[in-house]
């Protein structure tokens, strides 16, 4: 079996691919190049292996297999037609095709994916007789068709399921946090686990829940059962075992604190579900707690969260985010604080001028992730010391 490099492509948000890169590197990965909302990046078999499992930030590891030119649908059927599929899908596997267009040539998306699976079809039928069926919610073999003009990238999608369903949740609360949003806010805000660490509005526990695996080093994927790769002709069972186990070897037990506050009663306990779902419960500690009554206990401590939007205040947002700036300002003393919001006004509010914005996306809504520097007295006092 080769263990030569090829090229590949790390999906992720927007405002994360520095921190992808960073983590790429970490890994050990070659030839790192960032892109908008991803980055790519050359490895053999078993780095694509190590990437899928190890990843924080990463939404899907995608190969690319075929590129080539194409202005028209006859073109694009033809090219595909040639293609041997054979060598990636076996007649008695399902697939699916996930097209993202950029095109004056093709304009409908749905449409070019047709004339790829058309191709895919007669291929098989003209050389077997019988042809792969289409699965679109558990595929055996996915690809993505990528169009961008008339450029046409082929890759086959190594992850399967999207890598931000870790496998941990149990539950959850109204607007949870994507989990590689969570671990993305929390490497952007700096933290290594080298410290304590507060979610003070903690909702379903997610943030909590990605920050003790950072801490623990304890991969991201290790609740994962498949990965899209293990149904692929060239898959090496031994290598992902090896690979698999010798992160699982790095896994450690921090010696900082984790905890998070809640003011709900029930979404404590769906938290405390969530996080001995994920085997985390000796690490991290959920309180019934209002975080504006609260005082600073940890020292030192940060503060990372996702402060409910909208509809989920009951108060309206001027009033809100003044309390989020009054608590910070009177209990928590010489502490970093950020925090993620979509009321891209909120920093008005909060009566605090904030060090860092960095501008990020949950779902499709525009956000700021906001830092906030405390000190005791003030900040020219602290410049003066």
């Amino acid at each position: 079996m080769s263990l030569e490099n090829f090229r590949m492509i790390a999906k992720t948000f927007f405002g994360f691919e520095e921190i992808l890169a960073q983590e790429l590197k970490a890994l050990g990965a070659a030839d790192v190049k960032i892109q908008n909302r991803m980055v790519e990046f050359n490895g053999d078999l078993g780095f694509m292996y190590k990437a899928n499992y190890s990843l924080r930030t990463a939404l899907r590891i995608q190969k690319p297999i075929l590129s080539f030119s194409a202005k028209n649908d006859h073109q694009l059927y033809e090219k595909f037609k040639k293609f041997h599929w054979e060598n990636y899908l076996s007649v008695d596997q399902t697939f699916m095709i996930d097209p993202t267009v950029h095109s004056d040539y093709f304009t409908h998306s749905h449409y070019a994916a047709l004339k790829v699976k058309d191709a895919i079809v007669d291929r098989f039928k003209e050389k077997n007789d019988r042809r792969p069926s289409i699965d679109k919610d558990f595929p055996d073999v996915r690809f993505n068709l990528h169009i961008s003009h008339d450029k046409i990238t082929l890759s086959l999608d190594s992850s399967g399921e999207s890598l931000h369903k870790r496998g941990y949740r149990e539950e959850t609360g109204p607007a949870p946090i994507n989990e590689v949003l969570a671990a993305g806010l929390l490497l952007q805000a700096g933290y290594d686990g080298k410290g304590n660490y507060l979610d003070p509005m903690c909702g379903s526990g997610t943030m909590l829940i990605e920050a003790a695996m950072i801490a623990n080093n304890i991969p991201p994927q290790i609740h994962r059962k498949h990965f899209a790769f293990q149904n692929w002709p060239d898959y090496d069972e031994t290598l992902f075992t090896q690979i698999r186990n010798t992160r699982l070897n790095r896994i450690k037990e921090s010696e900082y604190k984790i905890v998070g506050y809640e003011i709900s009663p029930m979404m404590v306990k769906i938290a405390q579900m969530n996080i001995k779902s994920a085997d985390l419960e000796d690490f991290i500690e959920v309180r019934n707690q209002d975080f504006f009554t609260s005082k600073k206990e940890l020292f030192p401590v940060l503060l990372v969260f996702n402060p409910p939007y909208d509809e989920r205040i009951e108060n309206n947002n001027q009033e809100f985010y003044k309390q989020i700036g009054d608590t910070l300002k009177s209990s928590y003393p010489n502490t970093l604080a950020w925090f993620i919001t979509s009321d891209l006004q909120a920093k008005k509010y909060v009566g605090l001028r904030p060090s860092k914005k960095v501008k990020v996306f949950n779902g499709k809504l525009e956000c700021d992730f906001l830092q906030y520097e405390m000190y005791e007295g003030s900040k020219k006092a602290k410049n003066q010391n």
